[in-house]
């Protein structure tokens, strides 16, 4: 089979060895992968043959041995923790869910790791209805399912995006700002994505007894607070998401976001669709920030 490997010189499409499934495992014919930013670096990273890929949409060609998980024929999305963008791949029956034909595959691809760490991130902060939410790094691909997510919960949503703001209005923002420093508060719920200056200018923002949930630091910068930051701020807590670190596997959560997305209330739309010989130029295209929402390559 074909599938993208990576080199000192970048990935190339080259041949592989056909997956061999675990009993516990399914093997997936793959139509669309997405690209994660935390990609990008593993790719620079990970030069000896490495097989990146995390994000996938297919159909299922072997149910796995110890019948668990969708049957052959089955169209599914998945989280899978490497090796994905190829033609095949095998993957956890847990790590599956069911797409329906409602749900294109490149929104299937689009989901995983962005919509689950938005759902998780947002459950760190208790319920949201008539809360206050702010959301930095609105416009990415985790920002957006962020709005939308926590608008469906019912909150009251800032946005805080310095490009690709057009449309985040109506996935449920309230309010779009371009910095961070521009949002009024008090916020009792921050998702907090750019790190630097905007972490600090968050946690001004903050209420008393709000939760600061740190998901990224895409800006690169160090953001120093001591405890003297608290005041005013009493009671705040940052708490860390990482999401490789969760305990339970994505399977029931990616069903969540796939049924919000067939029931037209949750709306993965790549920002980008190409054929996957289009890599390289697609990478770029992610790496400077000229994409709204999720790259997403089919097959």
């Amino acid at each position: 089979m074909k599938a993208v490997i990576n080199t000192t010189d970048g990935p190339i499409i080259a041949s592989a060895d056909e997956p061999v499934p675990a009993p516990h495992e399914a093997l997936v014919a793959v139509r669309a992968f997405a690209l994660n930013r935390g990609e990008l670096a593993l790719l620079d990273s990970r030069t000896g043959g490495w097989r990146p890929g995390q994000d996938i949409a297919g159909v299922v060609v072997e149910q796995a041995a110890d019948g668990t998980g969708p049957v052959a024929g089955t169209r599914v999305a998945a989280l899978v923790e490497q090796a994905g963008w190829a033609e095949r791949v095998a993957v956890p029956a847990d790590r599956l869910a069911v797409l329906p034909d409602q749900v294109s595959m490149a929104q299937g691809a689009a989901l995983p790791l962005a919509g689950l760490t938005a759902l998780r991130a947002l459950r760190l902060g208790g319920a949201l209805l008539g809360r206050r939410v702010l959301i930095t790094g609105a416009s990415g691909g985790v920002g957006r399912f962020l709005v939308e997510l926590a608008t469906l919960g019912g909150a009251t949503v800032t946005a805080v995006a310095g490009r690709h703001t057009r449309d985040l209005a109506a996935l449920g923002a309230s309010e779009v700002v371009a910095a961070t420093d521009q949002a009024t508060g008090p916020y009792d719920l921050i998702v907090e994505s750019v790190g630097g200056a905007s972490l600090a200018e968050a946690l001004r923002a903050a209420a008393p007894g709000a939760t600061v949930v740190l998901i990224g630091s895409s800006s690169g910068a160090k953001s120093p607070i001591d405890i003297y930051d608290f005041v005013g701020h009493e009671g705040t807590r940052i708490v860390s998401f990482l999401s490789y670190a969760h305990p339970d596997p994505p399977g029931a959560d990616l069903e969540v976001l796939v049924t919000f997305t067939a029931a037209d209330r949750l709306h993965p739309t790549p920002g980008l669709v190409e054929d996957w010989s289009k890599l390289p130029a697609a990478l770029a295209a992610l790496r400077e920030r000229r994409i709204s929402g999720k790259a997403v390559l089919t097959l």
